[in-house]
């Protein structure tokens, strides 16, 4: 009897969501445990593992709007399992005849095959031109998942280039079209929704980073061994936040009707970039975290990204966001607040810049910061106050220790 694999809830307001993705092919024999298709929605992405082991049949396609509770597929767990096929030559196992270009030496020796690498990771190998014998998998029984791709570096092996051949001409439309994910329609959703339902001002200032930079140079080899993992940009900055709303507790609200709520706790969403949309993970309770637990955290959510395993739970219930366009070379912007949060900061490209330092003109290394807040619920004061006191603690970062 055939098996039913219905699509699983992933949040008590999701209702559907469009399947992204079939790690498995139609008709292919699957194990019990390995992925065998993604859910997108309009908040995450979710990956779906077979329940038992069988013959896999697809009952929609990729890009179908499915939902919950939809039966997708379905495993025939009668079905006989592939054998692996050895011929004999001379008492001795014979060697394949020909192996597809397309796969190297070095996987086939090791069993990674095209066909077991799922459709992200495939397609990711091949873009970067990255040997998949040389990643180490970190899924189940050694299989490698997409983050293990991107986490392998920019210094992968590359596979030879091949040869330039002529673009071809094209000979269909001059536009075509695709459906919005539900992530990407949720996300134009909540920002129109911020701008049309907020008032929404956007108060500037720069930093100087030298102190927290030479830190990082100081304290950088010691960090690593102690705790495992680089002391970055970012947990300066939820420090210096987490300070600033100590300060200005007024950023630290949100309207509720006609009721303003103040928090008193100290949740912090930190975004971050994926290939399918932006996404807000929130840092718990980081008034409570030291620079080492701020930067595993944020390390942890980023490889949940890359994976596509963010929960719903992981984005719900932050007050307030950081934002780091400088990661992508942004010099200025104004971020869109992320409701109902009447807060939000965003970092940009550090720039070597001429400053006037006690009178005489030196090259430091700058920073633009951003504060965009809801006008309805903080007053310029307070939010030029909030930057000040951002800008105070990043370039005196001994403050943050000191408790001062």
């Amino acid at each position: 009897m055939a098996i039913e694999i219905k699509v699983p809830s992933v949040g008590e307001s999701i209702t559907s969501g469009l399947l992204g993705v079939w790690s498995k092919p139609d008709g292919a024999y699957v194990k019990a445990g390995e992925p065998i298709f993604e859910i997108e929605t309009d908040k995450v992405t979710s990956e779906v593992v077979a329940e038992t082991s069988g013959q896999l049949k697809h009952l929609v396609k990729v890009g179908d709007t499915v939902q919950i509770g939809q039966v997708v597929a379905t495993i025939d767990e009668k079905a006989v399992a592939p054998a692996e096929k050895k011929e004999e030559v001379n008492g001795a196992a014979a060697k394949p005849a020909r192996v597809e270009a397309s796969i190297p030496a070095a996987a086939v020796a090791r069993g990674k095959h095209a066909e077991d690498l799922s459709p992200a990771v495939r397609y990711q190998t091949e873009e970067k031109g990255i040997d998949p014998a040389s990643i180490v998998g970190t899924g189940k029984d050694g299989r490698i998942l997409k983050g293990d791709v991107l986490a392998h570096g920019e210094g992968a092996p590359k596979a030879p280039a091949a040869a330039a051949t002529p673009a071809p001409k094209p000979t269909g439309e001059r536009t075509s079209r695709k459906k919005m994910t539900p992530l990407r329609q949720k996300i134009a959703a909540r920002l129109l929704s911020a701008q049309q339902e907020t008032a929404h001002l956007t108060t500037f200032n720069e930093v100087d980073v030298s102190d927290i930079m030479a830190l990082r140079t100081k304290f950088q080899d010691r960090f690593v061994k102690k705790h495992e993992i680089k002391l970055g940009f970012m947990s300066f900055f939820v420090k210096a936040v987490v300070h600033a709303l100590h300060v200005v507790p007024a950023i630290n609200t949100r309207l509720d009707g006609e009721e303003v709520v103040q928090n008193h706790f100290y949740d912090i969403g930190c975004a971050i970039s994926t290939e399918k949309g932006l996404l807000v993970p929130v840092l718990r309770d980081v008034d409570k975290l030291s620079f080492a637990g701020i930067e595993k955290a944020i390390a942890a959510y980023a490889k949940k990204a890359r994976d596509g395993k963010i929960a719903l739970a992981d984005l719900e219930g932050g007050v307030f966001t950081i934002t780091n366009g400088g990661v992508f070379g942004s010099l200025l912007s104004t971020p869109i607040l992320n409701p109902p949060q009447c807060g939000i900061l965003g970092m940009h490209t550090i720039q070597e810049r001429p400053v006037a330092i006690s009178g005489r003109v030196e090259i430091r290394p700058m920073m633009y910061l951003a504060l965009t807040y809801d006008h309805r619920l903080v007053d310029g004061k307070e939010a030029v106050t909030f930057l000040a006191t951002i800008k105070e603690v990043v370039e005196n970062p001994a403050a943050v220790l000191l408790e001062v």
